[in-house]
């Protein structure tokens, strides 16, 4: 993912709602969300990156979601691990978000964002790596996130653009409502204006082309390959979940579409 908005505890209708882009270079193949179970056993919904066997955003019916963007900037990191097994490593597991982050080598990584959510112990946290020892991390306590490549809630325009969507969006009559609001947010591909930029290390043209929510810049080989909505309906002493995601196609050899899942919290 490179763009994600969500409210933990925002409204009491809906007490998770999350919106996101997966943005990615064209040819890095993928499989579409899906339910599928993980070699330890563990049921997953979420896509899959064919190349190097993450994710970059899932939940478990047991209660456990992670997600994750990359950190863009002239210091950031580049370690050659796949930073989408952490998200699967962490759905996989049962350890809580302190022994989780302390088992991670967090120089191994290229710079990300990991976000942790876990439905049973109502505890979210942020965690970020950086030159130097150790992890950056925060406990998140209710209210309306906002993450792109840059550190938690680091106000750039396609950012605070998403978070406001979110925040209209929980007003909505309805989950089509609410869902359809989102995704339109998702698509909006009005670019920023030079002068609100970040200065992230990369060309000016390119800066400009990943300054919209819905990246495309097809004469790059790069952009926004998913949209995805996740909204939790309160419902008794759990949640109903929809989970919905929009596959965009580039090419004649692409297959846009549209999946869509539906579980309950607990089981």
């Amino acid at each position: 993912m490179c763009l994600i908005a969500f409210a933990i505890g925002g409204s009491a209708r809906w007490p998770l709602v999350i919106a996101a882009n997966r943005d990615e270079f064209l040819d890095r193949p993928t499989l579409p969300l899906a339910r599928w179970t993980s070699d330890a056993g563990t049921e997953f919904f979420s896509g899959r990156d064919i190349r190097a066997g993450g994710t970059w955003m899932g939940l478990t019916a047991a209660g456990r979601i992670a997600m994750l963007t990359n950190v863009r900037g002239p210091a950031s990191l580049t370690g050659e691990k796949s930073r989408g097994e952490l998200v699967t490593r962490w759905l996989d597991g049962g350890l809580d978000a302190a022994a989780f982050m302390a088992q991670i080598d967090a120089q191994a990584y290229g710079g990300f964002n990991l976000v942790l959510g876990d439905f049973h112990s109502g505890t979210w946290h942020w965690l970020s790596n950086k030159p130097g020892p150790g992890l950056e991390s925060r406990l998140l306590s209710p209210g309306v996130y906002g993450l792109s490549n840059g550190a938690l809630d680091t106000p750039w325009p396609k950012t605070l653009g998403l978070k406001k969507a979110l925040h209209s969006a929980l007003a909505a009559s309805d989950e089509a409502a609410l869902e359809a609001e989102l995704m339109a947010a998702l698509r909006d591909r009005r670019r920023a204006g030079r002068e609100d930029l970040p200065s992230t290390g990369v060309p000016l043209a390119l800066e400009e082309a990943l300054s919209s929510a819905f990246v495309d810049f097809p004469e790059h080989g790069y952009g926004t390959r998913c949209s995805t909505v996740l909204v939790a309906s309160a419902a008794g002493e759990g949640w109903d979940l929809a989970l919905q995601e929009v596959t965009h196609a580039y090419g004649a050899d692409d297959t846009p579409g549209t999946q869509n899942i539906r579980l309950r919290w607990p089981a």
